[in-house]
């Protein structure tokens, strides 16, 4: 599996950005594929996440409402759409995805085995 992240770039505070990760490679033993971020001199931490056979969507705890995850099958390509930013917000946000597996546990990086490259954000007026 092989991830490419796109769609990062400067944005004001309060404005939107949606990321993509397009995604291939043989996705037959994809679960889920998750957004995670690591700001300067921060740990990466868990965004959001989406399993690809359902579409069922997941989100770290103060992010639903600013943050949608979606995918688009037939592209094989998921979404981060990320409204009303903050400088906050600035940060490399890497797509990931994670094989088939009991207990998958969405907002742990361990979880995952593919990664993209990044893609950066920077919020900043």
């Amino acid at each position: 599996v092989q991830l490419q992240a796109s769609g990062g770039g400067p944005v004001q505070p309060g404005g939107s950005l949606t990321l993509s990760c397009a995604i291939s490679g043989d996705t037959s033993d994809v679960l889920g594929m998750g957004w995670f971020r690591q700001a300067p001199g921060k740990k990466r931490e868990f965004v959001a996440a989406i399993r690809w056979y359902d579409g069922a969507t997941y989100y770290m705890n103060n992010r639903e409402g600013r943050v949608t995850v979606s995918r688009d099958n037939a592209k094989n390509t998921i979404y981060l759409q990320m409204d009303n930013l903050t400088p906050e917000d600035t940060a490399d946000y890497y797509c990931a995805s994670a094989p088939l597996q009991p207990d998958y546990e969405v907002d742990k990086a361990s979880e995952y085995n593919y990664w993209g490259q990044g893609t950066e954000v920077t919020v900043s007026s």
